[in-house]
């Protein structure tokens, strides 16, 4: 029985907000024209029409003397519809949802713990609509600040006026971040309890949207900063304008100088960095030739003389040609083992054949010889043979394959 009243409550709600959004819409033309203007233009609407909208709030009168303007919500309702920078309002009071939110919480415990389901959820759902409400008012601030700095910063002229919209920039800045910092986490936790609804509402789901609100108003302090850095370099250089404007005013027969053809230059304009001119000895100029004789001679003579490079220079080739005859060697070596394959008709280990043949090569130098030289024969060659591994698992934890042995045949 208690659900049949809530009901009603609503459907009323309802059909009364259906019925004065319809007089926003038939009477558009007219609003609009009061937003744009001073105040609404009664002629074009009936008696009864202008008192259905100065009774649904939508229109109000100052006083008896004074004519009919928009109400206030709904200019601002308009502004942030059209994005009207000039006349959006950066707002977010934070100390009035954050005292509403904890009353809510509180009647949804007690909704929760008296078994009315209908009313918790009612709660709830007024909990999430706060919460909602909350972060569009930082988002819809936040976002005004940024076209503003993108677009027309400032919407002024003036040096005055650009100079106090810096600072009222400034100041919003600082209410949007005071704003922030009234949500303190620790007394939500606390607030919440041990609900899940309530702690996915309150702490997680809000702490993801601060978070991004941070952001936001970083990326918005960054481009202030950066416009603030251009006004004053602009600034400087009006002046620099200015003062310069105001001297041919009281000069007015002043000429300014050639400063390339003047003797002594000012400090002011002499900026550039001296060159260095470059000298070199003039070997055909009989003076010149005498000094650089007379210096040649001063030089101090070394103290031991520089060892022969023959040897060294001998000795690098004659290594490398043992190098290379050993490399050669191997070749041939393996080149044998690989006709005795094809002599034998019969698989023949490589490291057998080693050891019959008393050759003296290292075995892993030995195996590997063998398996560069299969992979460097031609492909219908290699097809001629059938090379097997004889290779174990270095441990349990390493898959690194140890090569043991390898044994060739003919395929």
């Amino acid at each position: 029985m208690s659900d049949a009243p809530s009901h009603a409550l609503e459907s009323r709600l309802i059909s009364t907000g259906v019925e004065r959004l319809a007089l926003l819409g038939k009477y558009a033309e007219a609003l609009m024209a009061g937003y744009a203007r001073d105040e609404v233009p009664v002629e074009t609407l009936s008696t009864t029409a202008l008192n259905r909208l100065l009774a649904a709030r939508i229109l109000w009168r100052p006083d008896e003397q004074g004519g009919v303007k928009l109400a206030p919500k709904v200019r601002e309702l308009v502004a942030e519809m059209l994005a009207d920078e000039s006349r959006r309002h950066v707002n977010a009071d934070v100390a009035e949802t954050l005292e509403l939110l904890r009353s809510l919480v509180q009647s949804y415990r007690e909704a929760r713990d008296g078994g009315e389901y209908w009313r918790q959820e009612q709660q709830l759902l007024r909990l999430r609509q706060e919460v909602d409400d909350l972060n569009g008012r930082f988002a819809d601030a936040i976002d005004s600040l940024w076209r503003r700095f993108n677009g027309d910063f400032g919407f002024v002229s003036r040096l005055g006026d650009k100079i106090r919209e810096n600072e009222r920039a400034q100041k919003q800045i600082v209410r949007l971040l005071d704003g922030l910092a009234l949500i303190d986490f620790d007394e939500l936790i606390e607030l919440v309890g041990s609900d899940g609804a309530l702690r996915k509402l309150l702490v997680s789901g809000l702490q993801h949207q601060l978070t991004q609100h941070y952001t936001s108003l970083r990326e918005v302090q960054r481009r202030l900063v950066e416009l603030m850095a251009r006004f004053r370099q602009q600034q400087s250089r009006s002046r620099l304008v200015a003062g310069m404007a105001g001297f041919l005013r009281e000069h007015p027969g002043f000429v300014p100088g050639n400063y390339a053809r003047r003797g002594e230059v000012p400090a002011l304009v002499n900026q550039a960095t001296p060159l260095v001119a470059a000298g070199a000895a003039a070997l055909d100029h009989h003076p010149d030739s005498r000094a650089l004789t007379e210096l040649l001679h001063r030089l101090p003579r070394p103290a031991s003389r520089p060892e022969p490079v023959t040897a060294a220079g001998v000795a690098a080739p004659q290594e490398d040609a043992r190098v290379a005859a050993r490399q050669q060697a191997l070749k041939e070596e393996v080149e044998r083992f690989y006709l005795a394959v094809v002599d034998g008709d019969e698989a023949l280990s490589a490291l057998e054949y080693r050891q019959a043949g008393e050759l003296e090569w290292d075995e892993e130098i030995w195996l590997f010889q063998v398996i560069a030289e299969f992979q460097g024969l031609p492909r219908n060659e290699q097809r001629a043979f059938r090379l097997s591994q004889q290779e174990t698992q270095a441990s349990p934890y390493n898959h690194l394959r140890l090569i043991h042995d390898v044994v060739v045949q003919l395929a």
